[in-house]
């Protein structure tokens, strides 16, 4: 069992699920699939953890993530570039499933992660999808073992439905990672975007949620979505000032807020626009450019999920 209290670190494959807990150091495994989460929900349930961390891997955690949240359980899911860089600093270089899921635990431990529990409305919604996927698998074990008795007419007839069970299920799948991932339980885009000196929650949550876009983009496609590209206003030998108008005029007024935030204490925002300003650019022009600038850097970082170092943000 459990401690009540504990801290508790999954590592998460295709196939199992290693746990381990602190600081009692209780380890076990169970299997991915819904036989496993149901007994890990009722281990977890019973024992009142006090934080439960798993990494983002590529898919194979929705499912877990889903289970535990919808529990009422206290699971953050973490940005592995930030569990990496724990587990070097404390110096556990090797590498198992046994010791990620340790390497977890400790960090749950001692960096407590702040908990951020889904609306009821969303639990809701995610309840819904992990019973229809459950619907789903157990219909495709059965069709399965049914085609290994059948005659070979009602095996093809089986394979029909088998391939679209399969469809079915990752439709589902992707329709219940979507609707996590826009759940606060998910914090790797959060934290890659608070790690941003200047950036805060009230532009993250603006981001996350009214620029799905966000990473999915080029840099110009971005500035032109949120309205802070400069626009030509030419007209045969006239040449007008460069404007930005458009877009999407709340997300922009939020980013503006937090760029005045940022040329002060973002290095690169701050080198950036001093320099426009010392090259003779009006302060409002100035801004205007770091606004995109700080954009820019934010959307790389979330399409290619690094975490902010000054000298890639200078060359994003």
């Amino acid at each position: 069992m459990t401690e009540a209290g504990g801290f508790v670190g999954i590592d998460v494959a295709k196939a199992e699920l290693e746990v381990v807990v602190r600081p009692s150091g209780a380890r076990w495994t169970v299997t991915n699939n819904p036989a496993g989460l149901a007994q890990l929900q009722e281990r977890l349930q019973a024992s009142a953890p006090s934080l439960i961390v798993l990494e983002a891997t590529g898919g194979y955690e929705v499912a877990v993530v889903a289970a535990l949240a919808t529990a009422a359980l206290p699971v953050v899911v973490l940005n592995a570039r930030q569990v990496r860089d724990f587990a070097r600093a404390t110096g556990r270089l090797a590498k198992t499933d046994a010791i990620d899921a340790g390497v977890l635990a400790h960090f749950a431990e001692v960096v407590r992660p702040p908990v951020r529990p889904l609306p009821d409305a969303m639990t809701q919604s995610l309840q819904a999808w992990l019973m229809r996927r459950r619907q789903l698998v157990e219909m495709l074990l059965a069709e399965e073992q049914r085609r290994s008795r059948a005659p070979r007419p009602i095996q093809r007839q089986i394979d029909q439905h088998v391939r679209w069970l399969r469809a079915q299920l990752g439709a589902v799948e992707k329709d219940l990672a979507q609707t996590l991932r826009e759940s606060p339980v998910w914090r790797e885009k959060d934290n890659l975007l608070r790690s941003v000196p200047g950036v805060g929650p009230v532009l993250t949550t603006t981001l996350l949620g009214d620029v799905p876009e966000l990473g999915q983009l080029n840099r110009k496609q971005i500035a032109a979505l949120i309205g802070v590209a400069p626009l030509n206003r030419d007209s045969g030998t006239y040449r007008g000032r460069r404007a930005v108008w458009g877009g999407r005029a709340h997300v922009r007024a939020t980013l503006y807020m937090a760029t005045l935030t940022a040329a002060r204490y973002n290095p690169v925002i701050r080198a950036f626009y001093e320099r426009l300003v010392a090259a003779g650019k009006p302060k409002k022009v100035a801004l205007t450019a770091c606004m995109r600038k700080l954009l820019t850097i934010l959307n790389a970082m979330i399409a290619r999920r690094t975490a902010w170092k000054p000298p890639a943000a200078v060359s994003a």
